[in-house]
């Protein structure tokens, strides 16, 4: 009962808070402010070295967004465990963040207005998901989560795993949408890779010896 209530609670905290800046997100692309939403990233950008990826699991838009998509692709069977080659590449995510930047300074210099780049990532993470895991989108095509990778790997705070404990029933596995905590094969034990976790806690609500904590 006691696991029950606190699956519910983690739940509730980052629906909560996804809605929230989501609802943050909306209006500053409606209203043209994009910049400001930029300016919001670059600060959780940093804040990670201190308290991990939680952009990732709290804040980012397209997170929200997919969380829809995967409930709608589980319904309707879309989703498949085959990834095209291209989608596996490390240099995808960057490569995806360079044609973004250009396209935003080029739309400006040329155009003289604002290419939606941030919205047409945004569709891009929803149909993604509709056939593909959460993890394709988040590790190997966000260019958000290219650039929080780097600091996420440093950060001070992280969920982590007391090995000890571990029982190795993967459970965390299952409720990973970053595939950020893998129970290794030979030790049968979990370890969480810090540059990939999105700190959303699942984890840690699901553990049945509770030897995964956020610290």
């Amino acid at each position: 009962m006691h696991l029950d209530k606190e699956v519910l609670r983690v739940k509730v905290v980052r629906l909560v808070s996804q809605i929230l800046f989501f609802g943050i997100f909306l209006f500053f692309v409606s209203q043209g402010k994009t910049i400001f939403w930029l300016a919001l990233f670059a600060v959780f950008l940093i804040a990670t070295i201190f308290f991990g990826r939680l952009y990732c699991g709290y804040v980012c838009p397209m997170g929200t967004l997919m969380r829809l998509s995967e409930f709608a692709s589980k319904k309707l069977h879309l989703q498949s465990d085959k990834v095209l080659r291209i989608l596996k590449s490390k240099a995808l995510p960057w490569i995806v963040l360079v044609m973004s930047a250009l396209s935003m300074v080029a739309s400006r210099k040329v155009l003289h207005k604002e290419i939606p780049i941030l919205l047409i990532l945004l569709a891009i993470s929803f149909v993604m998901t509709l056939r593909y895991k959460p993890y394709v989108f988040h590790n190997h095509v966000c260019p958000f989560g290219a650039l929080l990778s780097i600091p996420g790997r440093l950060s001070v705070k992280s969920v982590k795993v007391d090995q000890t404990g571990c029982i190795g029933c993967k459970k965390c596995e299952k409720v990973c949408d970053a595939k950020a905590i893998e129970v290794d094969k030979g030790t049968k034990k979990a370890f969480v890779n810090k540059s990939m976790c999105h700190q959303c806690q699942a984890c840690v609500a699901v553990c049945p010896v509770k030897t995964i904590k956020y610290m």
